[in-house]
């Protein structure tokens, strides 16, 4: 028997769900529904069934990110449980990751997003008055991110560096596999920001590639379930964006 908190414990997992995600076919299926109904209907028959807990036919926008969000946390803190304690820490930081626009956008001084007010995390900085926000996230699990609120665009390198102390010291063997993860994801980013319009998605799909390439690598080792975790937030990311694309464009022809 593979005892919970043991990295065969977590592989045996991950290499399950990952079986479980969709494919292109399954994608196709659900980008050429018209409208939000049916595509709610269509997805709960598939993997994406637990991440679509709480929104139903009525969900307006600020609904499906309330909840949307929600998942992404709980998936963190299961795949934090599957791990051993001192890999926790760093996959435990992972949770704030689709947060880091929204605080850069209100470091910005943009103002707060409407569903900020049913987040139980982000509710006190919503209501906080901006002078006085940065206090509040140093003040929060967030803290390491605080610093980060004069520079904005720094709030990527400041996640980073946060994650980065909490990983195991010293690494050993699992560095390597680590690095590769790292500049795997850097190489996106800015190939991202430099991509001409319209090329989001194809970027995507090859970094899908690369990551499933190195989850398969890298058994037994931790970098796998960092891996897995990225590629669950594409599939997230991929699922938001069919959502909203639908609930924010209800009369346009979206397939």
């Amino acid at each position: 028997m593979i005892d919970c908190g043991s990295l065969e414990y977590a592989h045996a997992r991950l290499h399950a769900r990952h079986g479980q995600r969709l494919d292109a076919a399954a994608w196709r299926r659900i980008e050429v529904l018209r409208d939000f109904a049916p595509l709610l209907e269509l997805a709960r028959g598939t993997a994406l069934q637990p991440w679509l807990v709480g929104i139903t036919a009525d969900s307006d926008v600020h609904r499906v990110e309330v909840v949307l969000r929600r998942h992404w946390r709980a998936l963190v803190d299961e795949l934090v449980a599957w791990m051993p304690a001192e890999w926790r820490p760093a996959l435990a930081w992972c949770a704030l990751l689709p947060e880091l626009a929204l605080l850069q956008h209100l470091a910005r001084g943009g103002a707060p997003a409407a569903w900020m007010e049913d987040d139980e995390r982000w509710r006190a900085l919503r209501a906080a008055p901006p002078p006085a926000r940065q206090a509040l996230l140093a003040a929060g699990p967030a803290a390491d991110l605080a610093g980060a609120w004069p520079l904005p665009q720094s709030f990527g390198t400041a996640w980073l560096d946060a994650w980065q102390r909490r990983l195991p010291q010293p690494l050993g063997d699992a560095q390597d596999m680590l690095v590769r993860l790292v500049q795997l994801l850097l190489d996106h980013h800015q190939a991202f920001a430099e991509a001409p319009a319209g090329q989001g998605w194809q970027l995507r799909g090859a970094l899908q590639a690369r990551l499933t390439l190195l989850l398969r690598r890298a058994a037994l080792e931790p970098a796998a379930v960092f891996a897995h975790l990225a590629l669950c937030a594409l599939d997230l990311e991929r699922l938001r964006a069919e959502l909203l694309r639908r609930l924010l464009f209800r009369r346009w022809k979206v397939a």
